[in-house]
Parts: structure tokens; sequence; C-alpha cells
């Protein structure tokens, strides 16, 4: 179907279609078009002759999408069996327009089989609700990845310029390159598209700069088509931009991923012998060497949700679940009019990074309205215990407290450990854009906090290291002095990954449960009704306008204390076992370290890693320039992130509740207040 609207503006049209207030189907999104056209077809069972398809066109919006107008399809004035294009007028009472555009589409109406073949048949409800989750299902799987690098820019304007950026967008997927302020910019950043079935746009880029807090310009837009693109091949792309300008380069390829899929729970693809061999087999440690971008793949069967919050007027919800890992994104049908929905759904996703944590989304559909939260869970996928059915329960928006009812799944993760373990040291995946991260009082106060607690610790060795230079102690200044004189003595490189290792290896027998999970009450304790509050006090105004102009500055404080909090936290988190396949990791790492400096001289190591280096762009020039240190402790969780991963294991007549949580105590609000930068 296409559609030829009449306005003045230019408009992100979309069709929803719906059948007594409920929507069964809903077309993709056509950006920046007043006369988009889908090409898509669908298929939709019906119970009687009399029902009447409303047909509503909208303009996606971030906040709330706009009514551009409806129609109306009337079943019983088809014809059998004929295929017929019909032109509906757009009509919408509350708009001054007179002319809303009219939407055009072919509609056949058919028999399902030979039985039926009188009005009176109608089929089950049953079958209305499968061949809705059908035509869901099928719009939202993707059979490949497009993988595109952002290189550099060329020629750019020197002079007044400000930090330039890159935007992206492929339908509703959205990146955003980080800023430079150079005439050639050089951004090395690699971001992942899906390519979703019946796929039909071009990769939009558009070149902005900013200066200043809220001036922005655009250099140039274009768009890249991607439906030519040679499988496995990397193909470079040189596009000018405004006169004057410069030119942007990019870097693209596509890998095809045939792992994805929805299907019902009595047909899992794991249950099938041959299929399972098949998928097993791709990811044993005999074939580590094929297919290193493939880490592995995750199955998880949504079986039902109990004891849900009631958002419609008569007690029940519309609800449905989004299952999100990394930037892939799939979710149920609806179920409509419960608390206590029965999916019964097996998703399957192909697994980027073995670090990724698993997000299951419960919401309330609520019509042309977005959808109501109603809580959710998340599961960090080295957690994962294969074929165990657990019941969580579901947390708020910010994962900190408990939201009103559970979620039942089975969940099986299979990867390749060397694969996993190689991509453990690559660039992790960025997400896809947000929203402008906003200033908060509790988190700049938090993120002090947490800075200021790294701080004390260093000071605190410091002060331990000093007290043995003044004896403060004899026995212990006598063991620290003999200690000094036999490593200087006999000190060698290779020694300094052995006592990193040592000392890794013995937090691991200081790790005790108890000591893990004893710390989620006062993580609770302290995430109280405050937090709540400062979070509403962030969307008001006030405060907000007297420090309109350090704004910008306070928020820069504000992540670059987070960042060095979370690097500290990251390091001591590696060496106390929060992440035992990272711990392991590094064990392997500081071992093949040590072998390394102890049979081959320091020079001949120094002499590879400078010719590496200095033949790096040689040998690869679009390569993208990473630090391998850096992000495997990326891949460590901080202990905030720690605090948000909770779960619940069920196991017959008695729940066992395991956990990972953060060990920070965070202090009272008294306490934190005076570490604040101003008067509040």
């Amino acid at each position: 179907c296409h559609i030829l609207l009449l306005s003045s503006c230019t408009s992100d049209p979309y069709v929803k279609f719906k059948l007594e207030g409920k929507t069964f189907y809903k077309s993709k999104v056509v950006y920046k078009n007043l006369n988009p056209k889908w090409s898509e077809s669908f298929s939709f069972p019906l119970q009687d002759w009399e029902q009447v398809v409303d047909v509503r066109v909208y303009d996606k919006d971030r906040t709330s999408d706009e009514f551009m107008g409806s129609s109306t399809i009337v079943i019983k004035n088809l014809e059998l069996d004929k295929t017929s294009e019909m032109v509906l007028i757009l009509e919408d009472p509350s708009s001054l327009e007179d002319d809303m555009g009219v939407i055009v589409i072919d509609t056949c109406l058919t028999f399902r089989d030979g039985g039926q073949n009188q009005k009176g048949d109608q089929p089950q409800d049953k079958d209305q609700t499968q061949g809705s989750a059908e035509a869901t299902n099928m719009s939202q799987l993707w059979s490949g990845v497009f993988s595109i690098t952002l290189l550099e820019g060329q020629d750019m304007p020197e002079y007044g310029q400000g930090d330039v950026y890159v935007r992206y967008r492929l339908g509703e997927q959205k990146y955003k390159s980080k800023r430079l302020r150079s005439a050639n910019p050089r951004w090395r950043e690699k971001f992942d598209f899906n390519k979703y079935e019946n796929w039909l746009e071009p990769l939009n880029v558009e070149v902005f700069v900013k200066r200043g807090r809220k001036s922005e310009e655009s250099w140039g837009m274009f768009e890249v088509d991607l439906s030519k693109l040679p499988v496995n091949t990397q193909q470079l792309y040189t596009q000018a931009l405004d006169p004057g300008k410069g030119r942007l380069i990019l870097l693209a390829t596509f890998n095809p991923c045939s792992e994805v899929s929805i299907s019902d729970i009595n047909k899992p693809p794991l249950e099938q012998p041959d299929e399972r061999d098949q998928i097993l087999e791709k990811y044993s440690l005999k074939n580590s060497h094929k297919g290193v971008r493939e880490v592995g793949f995750l199955q998880v069967k949504v079986f039902n949700a109990t004891d849900l919050t009631s958002t419609d007027l008569n007690g029940k919800s519309d609800p449905f679940c989004v299952l999100e890992l990394g930037n892939s994104r799939l979710q149920t049908h609806t179920i409509y009019k419960t608390l206590s929905p029965e999916w019964n759904k097996v998703f399957t996703f192909p697994v980027k990074d073995i670090h990724d944590v698993l997000e299951l989304k419960v919401f309330d559909e609520d019509g042309d309205k977005a959808p109501d939260f109603l809580g959710r869970v998340a599961i960090p996928l080295l957690s994962v215990q294969n074929g165990q059915q657990v019941t969580r329960g579901l947390k708020n928006e910010n994962l900190r407290g408990p939201a009103k009812g559970t979620i039942s799944l089975v969940m099986e993760v299979h990867y390749n450990p060397v694969r996993a373990g190689i991509k453990t040291f690559k660039p992790k995946e960025e997400k896809f854009m947000e929203d402008n991260r906003k200033f908060s009082k509790k988190v700049l106060a938090q993120n002090i906090y947490r800075v200021r607690k790294i701080t004390l610790a260093v000071l605190h060795t410091l002060q331990y290291i000093k007290s043995c230079f003044q004896w403060e102690s004899r026995q212990r200044s006598i063991i620290a002095f003999l200690t000094f004189m036999v490593m200087v003595w006999t000190w060698e490189l290779f020694m300094m990954p052995i006592f990193l290792l040592l000392l890794i290896g013995w937090n691991y027998f200081q790790v005790t449960p108890g000591r893990v999970s004893s710390n989620q009450d006062l993580t609770n304790m302290n995430m109280t009704d405050d937090e709540e509050e400062d979070e509403k006090e962030s969307g008001k105004k006030g405060l907000m306008e007297k420090i309109h102009m350090v704004q910008e500055i306070i928020i820069t404080v504000q992540n670059i204390l987070d960042e060095i909090a979370c690097i500290g936290e990251r390091v001591k988190n590696t060496f106390n076992w929060s992440v035992p396949f990272l711990s392991c990791l590094a064990c392997l790492v500081l071992f093949v370290a040590t072998a390394a400096l102890y049979y081959i001289p320091l020079r001949y190591i120094i002499f590879i890693w400078g010719i590496n280096k200095f033949t790096k762009k040689l040998r690869n020039p679009y390569a993208i320039d990473n630090n391998e240190i850096l992000d495997f402790i990326k891949r460590v969780p901080s202990d905030v992130q720690k605090v948000r991963v909770q779960f619940s294991i069920q196991t017959g007549n008695s729940l066992k509740i395991s956990a990972l949580f953060a060990l920070t105590e965070f202090p009272s609000v008294v306490e934190i207040y005076p570490l604040a930068l101003f008067d509040y």
C-alpha cells in the first residue's frame, strides 16, 4: 500500500490496522516522506462478515505520535477471491484541513480452507490471536548485520568550527558518533545495524557541527544504498558534503545471520536433534577458528507472567514482553485483558558478546499511546543456568526496587570460549542513540562519593606503606624491610604478572557467598524515596534555571567522575572474582605473560611490540585503534552495575535466591550533602 498525503511539511508516517479496537498489524515507518510506499503484505483471520477494519495513519515522533487521519474497510463490501485496489480517503474531524490525503491498498478476501464456504462460518479467537502473533513476528526478525565503520572526514573547515559528529539512521535504528574538533577528524568507530525482513530503506547519514550549548549546524546529508552490498566484503564509500564542508569516508560490510527466530513453545530450535547438533557443532572448540565474529547464541523460552499491575479501568492489562540483548530486540504478541498472560514463545538471539545482559521488559499496550511500563528483569548471560526454569520478580525501571508481578522462563546459552575471550579484548558495541543525559544532583553526589571512596583506599594504602618506614609497628616494619631487600635483589620483570596472578588467586579463596549476598538489603535501604523525589525534582525548574550557565560544565564533571569511578571499581572487581569468566581470562593472560617474560628477553618483546604498532596501519589502513586492556576492563561491571543484577531460581517446592550485588555502602543524605559543589 502507499499513501498520498497533502501537507506542507515533512512527516514520518506509518499505518495501523485495527479490528474491534485492537491493533493486529503495524507497518514500518517511512521517514521524511509525504508520499510513502510500503510494499508490505499480511493476512489476518476474520470472525464474521460484519466486521470493519479501522485503518489509521500516524506521524512518528520522539515523544508522542501524531494522528494523521483514518479510514475504514467494510468486509461485507469485498468480493470473494478477487484482488481489488481500494483508495481510502483519510479523515480527521478535529483537523482544520479539508484534504488529509488518501491511502491506496490492495485487498483480497478468501476462505482459509475449503470447509469454510458460508458467511456464517467464524474462525476461533485462538486463530485470530495466532494470526496477529505471526504478523508481529515476521516484522521484527533480521537476516543479517550491516557493519558501518566511520573512518574520517577530509578537508573540513578549520577555523570557526565546533565539534563535528555524524548521525546514522536505518529505519528506527539510530547511532551518533563521538564529537571531534578537527579539520580532518579521525573517528575509527564501528556501528552495527540489523537488516530486517522487507527492508527497503537506505542508510541515512548526516554530518553536524555543534557550537556551544544549543547552536548546531548540518554540513550535509546523504543516503547509502546497502541493498547491493556484497556478503562478507568491505566496501569503501567516499561522499562529498555541502560545498566547502569537505567529505566523509565510510566502510560498510554485510554479514548474514541465520540464528534469529520466534517459535511456539512446542517447537523450540534446540529440541530438534539435527538442528541442535548442527548449532552446537558450530560453536565447539575445534571450530574456534571459523567465524570469529559469532560468539554463540541464546535461546529464551518465555512462558508466562503472573500478578501484574492493573492499568485499565476494568482492573486488567494488555501485557506484552520485550526482550533486548545489546541492540537486538524481539517481543511477544499482546495478550488482552489479563494480569497473568501466557505467551509460550521461544526466542533465539545470536550472541555478539558473552558479557551482554539480557533484559526482559513487560509493557501494557495502550492503544495509540506509548505503552505503560509494568516491570523488567536483567540477566547477565554468564549467570544463565542452561535448561533450568526460573521465576523472577519484576523490578522497576531503574532496577533498584521491586515492581508487582513475576515472569517465568527457561534460558540456554551456548558459546565458544575462545571466540568469547578474543571478543573481550575488542571494542564493545555502542548502544543505539539515546536521549542526552540530564543533570542530577543525586547522581553527581554518588559519583563524588565513589571517587572519594577509591581515593581513600589509595591514601590508606600509601599511609600503610608510610607507616612501615616510620616503624609504627616494629614487627610489620621488619617484615616489610626484609621483603623489600629480597624483592629488590631477586627482582625480574616476569614476577609482576606472577604477583598479580597470586593476588587474584588469593581473592578467589576469600570470596564467600555470604559476603557477596549480604549487601542487597543495605543497597535497597539506601535507594529510598529520597532518590525518587530527587528524580522528580530534576524535571522541575527553579534550581535548574539558576545553574543554567554552569549546567554543561557540571554534566561534564559528573560524567568524568563516573568514568573514573567505573575504572577503579572494574579493576577491583577483576581481582575479587565478581565475574568468574573475566577473572579466569585474566589469570590465563597473566600466565601467558609470565611465561613470555620468563623465556623471551624483554628487549625482544618490546621489539616485536614496536614492529606491530608501526606496521599496523600499513597492514590494515582501516584498522580501528583500540586498547586491549581498556576493552577488557569495560567488560567488568562496576559496583553500580552489579547492584542492578538480581535473580531467583525456582527448584521444586522451595525457592533458592542467589544474587550478585555491589559491595558499595552508600552513606546517608546528610553525609552526601557536604560533597556537593554548591548549596542546594
